[in-house]
């Protein structure tokens, strides 16, 4: 198992951390802030120039032929960066599920529109009050709507960027199994969608979207009836990876922040990071980042070399979402009060660390997931990589 990076994939870092510095700056993050459409203009128009919102796709549909290790490289640029917007939502996980369930005519009309940015597709998942597994869909997806389609009722919640996408990627419950999910691509102007704007703790863009007798042709499925949920799990696992890369990289640059700040912050003639307490804080963090990083390498590395996923994705989000969290704890420890204004981008950091730590799946329903696979699985996490 080699973990270095390649030449392709250390120019592939430069040219997103190139990108997002001159398009993703802190001003822009800020700017976005509560934006009811939350895309960054001038960096989704770079992403499109430059083929990243074709990160995921086969070369047939427009990708560029990436395995999880580049993709993974380019979410870490995106965590340092803070890039706002519907990337994850719409060129990750819409795109995924598409190309895992769709069929041919669906891929190839929807895949590329996503890659060329012509098409926003954001999933309406979570519910209020439900939880993160298939029983937490609880909106009603009921066949007899003409022509075999189904008839939506219900609420989702925290959907991404919902007034910047042309169509919702609903899971919906069509029967009464745990697993009896619907994946069904809706139009945002259907008749009986109506959307509300939530605040968060991140300031990003979230929707309350409200189903009222939507009615949805069988056409817009993805996949068998039914198959949902297995489908969605499946894509998710691979998601965790790259919302692990993302924490890694934003816990990376609020550590660099940190240390800056301690170097140049004095404290009875001398910086603060002289003072043992601090330089230990930062060692311990630098030390867990690392970590988080090279755990991170390996559930990708284990993504692009066909090994099962099934623990080593929960672990990484897991470990990476709390590191991001603790990191940034520790961080605004040391910057004091200045932490917790305003006019320092620490606390952009902080707050969006115990958001990604909370979104997707939690840290309760990846420990699950993790106990699951040691108490129930067989065999290692991943081929012994020493193994002679």
């Amino acid at each position: 198992m080699d973990l270095n990076f390649t030449e392709e994939q250390q120019i592939l870092r430069d040219m997103v951390r190139n990108l997002c510095e001159e398009h993703c700056g802190t001003r822009v993050v800020r700017e976005l802030e509560n934006d009811p459409v939350g895309i960054p203009a001038g960096l989704w128009a770079q992403m499109r120039e430059t083929g990243l919102l074709a990160m995921m796709l086969p070369e047939q549909y427009g990708g560029m032929g990436l395995d999880m290790i580049d993709r993974a490289v380019i979410y870490h640029e995106f965590g340092r960066a803070l890039a706002p917007g519907p990337h994850f939502a719409s060129s990750v996980m819409a795109a995924l599920a598409i190309e895992a369930a769709g069929s041919a005519a669906q891929k190839e009309v929807l895949l590329p529109a996503i890659g060329r940015g012509e098409l926003v597709v954001v999933p309406a998942w979570l519910e209020p009050d439900n939880g993160f597994g298939p029983e937490g869909v609880q909106l009603r997806a009921t066949a007899g709507a003409g022509a075999g389609g189904y008839r939506l009722d219900g609420v989702k919640r925290h959907v991404p960027c919902a007034r910047a996408a042309q169509k919702l990627l609903v899971l919906a419950r069509s029967g009464d199994a745990p697993g009896a999910v619907e994946l069904l691509l809706v139009d945002v102007d259907a008749a009986g969608l109506g959307f509300e704007q939530q605040l968060s703790m991140a300031s990003d863009t979230q929707y309350r979207v409200r189903f009222d007798g939507v009615e949805v042709p069988a056409a817009n499925r993805l996949g068998a009836a039914g198959s949902g949920w297995a489908t969605w799990s499946d894509c998710m696992h691979s998601g965790l990876i790259l919302l692990a890369a993302q924490a890694v990289g934003g816990a990376e640059r609020a550590l660099e922040i940190t240390v800056e700040y301690a170097k140049g912050r004095e404290q009875f003639d001398k910086p603060i990071a002289a003072f043992q307490a601090l330089a230990h804080y930062m060692a311990d963090a630098a030390t867990v980042v690392d970590g988080a990083h090279t755990l991170v390498l390996e559930a990708a590395w284990a993504h692009a070399n066909g090994k099962s996923v099934a623990r080593l994705a929960p672990m990484a989000k897991l470990f990476a979402c709390n590191t991001f969290r603790d990191v940034t704890a520790r961080c605004e420890q040391i910057h004091g009060g200045y932490g917790f204004t305003l006019e320092y981008d620490i606390q952009l950091f902080f707050r969006r660390a115990k958001q990604l730590q909370m979104n997707w799946w939690d840290s309760r329903y990846l420990e699950q997931l993790i106990a699951a696979e040691v108490l129930d699985g067989s065999g290692p996490t991943i081929d012994d990589p020493f193994a002679v």
